[in-house]
């Protein structure tokens, strides 16, 4: 059975706000800004295992420079106040990314040219979790 894909089945929400406009492309990502473990093996050959206890992560969206999420986005970049955050992708299998405590790290960069540019969003996640 052939397994579909459509971005239409992926949703982000910020502090209640659901983000439309979207750049073409990749337009969502979500990670763990750590390996879950370090390990270190000595002369002789004994393995030992770190784990690591960072609860950091990174979302960052690619919006198209027209979209109508960009002013409620710098509204929030300016604010110091940590908000939910969840990437949603209600397709099979599905996938939820995100954190009740996230900052982006600073407004989107602008860039003019002669067709429509993106903006791209940081977002750092406090308790970044993934299911």
């Amino acid at each position: 059975m052939a397994r579909t894909y459509d971005p239409k089945d992926v949703t982000v929400v910020l502090d209640g706000v659901f983000i439309t406009g979207f750049q073409e492309g990749s337009f969502v990502q979500a990670s763990k800004d750590e390996e879950n473990f370090s390990t270190k093996v000595s002369a002789q050959g004994e393995v030992a295992v770190a784990f690591s206890n960072n609860p950091l992560g990174t979302i960052t969206l690619t919006l198209s420079a027209t979209s109508p999420s960009l002013p409620y986005i710098k509204q929030k970049a300016k604010s110091k106040t940590p908000f939910p955050i969840w990437v949603t992708y209600s397709g099979d299998p599905k996938e939820v990314s995100g954190g009740t405590e996230a900052l982006i790290k600073k407004a989107p960069d602008k860039e003019y040219g002669d067709e429509v540019g993106d903006r791209e969003v940081e977002i750092q996640v406090l308790d970044y979790t993934e299911e």
